[in-house]
């Protein structure tokens, strides 16, 4: 009995053992897991239990306003209402995706779109549901606010344009930064939902215009419902950035195209500044700001007259008729012609075995160089480009900057085309043709150049030959009016060029819209003494065939093009405009009236300002 008592006590006495073994095994691994979660884990589960409690809310900071030249608003902030959803607290009360649905009209399916991502972010990041929601919503939300854990409403400052697609193409817009954005190193500050600058100034000023967000700690309870506030960092609103137009001008310009398409820019010869920008049809960039849907992105995309395109810098047109002014400088330099050089017209010129036709049907006679610019006459031009030859003449048309950019600060500019024999060579491996110098000569052919491009050759015409960088923005300006960068007037090169061709250009320009039988009258003015040039550039070769009468039988897309290129006033230049309406026809016609009224309006604004300052000083005298 005794041993058996004995056997049974060891055995107990092994299972013991046994028992503390697995026991002592147990506690063991729960304190290394204990030090696991507390020393390896805990910063991380810290962060959480800080999360779970304080949520920081980003704050934008108002981007900086747009000015014109005196001052007034061209673009600024208003605040908008905008809708944000925190995963986290979404995922404890899922059927508030429900309820936030019906109240902001939209589906499941939009919503679940909107949070897709969230394996790539943290689950604590807001997510913006919907923008700039109206006066309903906000009130139905607030009413509601305890009853949708997760969601909150938030007032973000709003790019708003004082006057919607007014000088759109030049101002630009801002939009969403995109995955690409966020990966380059110059926009790694900014966070998914940002917005930023994506065209025109807008984007070329991003960094005085963006300013520096800010930011608030919100204790929140475990449902995600705001507790209280606790702390925060204000933002700091971009600096302002005043640009070169005017306006009253700005608006004259849109105003006078009605419902044609192309380009007007008028630019201060003496120093470069735009005055004025317009490019038609134009966009509301209201509309970027708020999220384009994709029905309003298509139709932009698809529309036949491109939009979307700032057709002043990025259009490339054959220049017609204003380019026989660089044909008159280039005979006139190489001594092939002299002033007195006489042509006959007859309203054609026979070459090989091609009619090559003058757009005066019977012809202009027997002219010198003077009357040939005032009456446009293609004969006399054809026979110039002949005694010139091609290398000569896309040698003068470089010397005032036609086949490069013209340097201005707007994104996507386009430098043209100025062919010659070397150009030919390369581009198509054969050799030119003399033929072909006939419609190079008088702006045809191969060549093709931007509206400002021209706007700068009539303006070193006007000036001596000074060729300026365009500028869009005079200064930047800090909120309190301080200047903080101002762009001074750039002179990027002078054409060689004499000053007796110079002047006998400028006469012949001057003489093409105020003589008798020249083709710019319609932009004559009893109020300034305008100087310019009319073209008429073809889309199709067989416009030509078409009488004067009959451009509109043609299908709009086939019609000619109008140009028209001028200075005022004469003795002193102050202006300088170039017009491009497409399909528009004659450029006389069409685009002369156009520049009139453009130019006449600068000069009532000169006027009208002289007269205020005047006003004002009698006042300070009397005073």
């Amino acid at each position: 009995m005794v041993e058996l008592n004995t056997q049974k006590m060891e055995d107990f006495k092994e299972r013991f053992r046994y028992l503390k073994i697995f026991v002592g095994g147990t506690f063991l691994m729960l304190l290394i897991y204990l030090w696991y979660l507390q020393v390896i884990k805990g910063p991380d589960f810290r962060k959480l239990s800080e999360n779970n409690r304080i949520r920081i809310r980003s704050m934008a900071a108002d981007r900086g306003m747009l000015l014109d030249r005196k001052g007034r608003i061209l673009a600024h902030n208003r605040p908008s209402f905008d809708v944000f959803l925190v995963p986290e607290d979404i995922g404890r009360n899922p059927e508030i995706l429900e309820r936030i649905g019906n109240i902001l009209d939209l589906s499941q399916e939009e919503i679940q779109e909107k949070i897709k991502d969230l394996k790539r972010r943290p689950a604590f990041r807001p997510i913006k549901l919907k923008s700039d929601i109206d006066w309903e919503r906000l009130a139905l939300l607030e009413t509601n606010r305890m009853f949708l854990p997760g969601i909150y409403v938030d007032v973000n400052p709003r790019r708003a344009y004082h006057y919607g697609p007014f000088a759109s193409h030049l101002i630009g817009y801002i939009g969403e930064v995109d995955e690409t954005e966020l990966k380059q190193v110059k926009h790694q500050t900014y966070r998914q939902g940002a917005m930023i600058g994506k065209y025109g100034v807008e984007y070329g000023w991003e960094a005085y215009l963006k300013g520096m967000d800010g930011g608030r700690q919100i204790e929140v309870d475990a449902l995600g419902r705001e507790i209280k506030p606790l702390q925060s960092v204000d933002p700091f609103p971009g600096h302002n950035v005043v640009l070169t137009i005017d306006s009253d001008l700005q608006r004259a310009a849109e105003e006078a195209y009605q419902d044609k398409n192309g380009a007007l820019i008028a630019m201060n010869p003496k120093n470069g500044h735009i005055l004025a920008m317009v490019s038609k049809p134009s966009f509301d960039p209201s509309a970027f700001a708020r999220t384009l849907t994709s029905d309003e992105w298509n139709e932009l995309n698809t529309h036949p007259f491109h939009p979307l395109q700032n057709k002043g810098i990025q259009g490339q047109y054959p220049p017609g008729s204003v380019f026989k002014i660089i044909t008159a400088i280039a005979g006139l330099e190489t001594g092939a012609i002299t002033p007195q050089t006489q042509i006959t017209c007859t309203g054609s010129f026979t070459y090989g075995n091609r009619n090559f036709r003058c757009w005066k049907e019977k012809g202009h006679g027997t002219i010198n160089l003077h009357r040939a610019i005032v009456e446009s006459c293609d004969t006399y031009f054809y026979q110039v480009g002949l005694k010139v030859g091609v290398d000569a003449i896309a040698h003068y048309a470089q010397e005032f900057g036609l086949g490069r950019k013209t340097g201005i600060s707007l994104p996507y500019e386009k430098a043209g085309t100025v062919p010659s024999s070397s150009w030919k060579k390369k581009r198509f491996g054969t050799s030119w043709y003399s033929g072909e110098t006939l419609s190079f000569a008088v702006g045809q052919g191969y060549l093709n150049t931007t509206p400002i491009q021209l706007l700068r050759l009539i303006s070193a015409v006007a000036n001596e030959g000074r060729l300026y960088r365009p500028m869009v923005v005079e200064r930047v300006e800090n909120i309190y009016g301080e200047k903080l960068k101002e762009y001074l007037p750039e002179e990027m090169g002078r054409a060689n060029i004499s000053e007796k061709t110079l002047r006998i250009i400028q006469e012949a320009l001057l003489g093409a819209v105020n003589e008798p039988g020249c083709t710019g009258g319609a932009s004559a003015s009893k109020l300034v003494k305008i100087a310019g040039k009319t073209g008429t550039a073809q889309v199709i070769r067989m416009a030509a065939d078409f009488k004067k009468g009959d451009m509109n039988r043609m299908p709009l897309k086939f019609r000619d093009h109008a140009w028209f290129a001028a200075y005022a006033p004469f003795e002193d230049p102050q202006i300088a405009v170039v017009v491009l309406v497409e399909h528009g026809g004659y450029g006389g016609a069409v685009a002369a009236p156009i520049a009139k009224k453009v130019i006449e309006k600068f000069f009532n604004l000169e006027v009208s300002t002289q007269a205020k300052s005047e006003e004002t000083s009698s006042e300070d005298i009397y005073d």
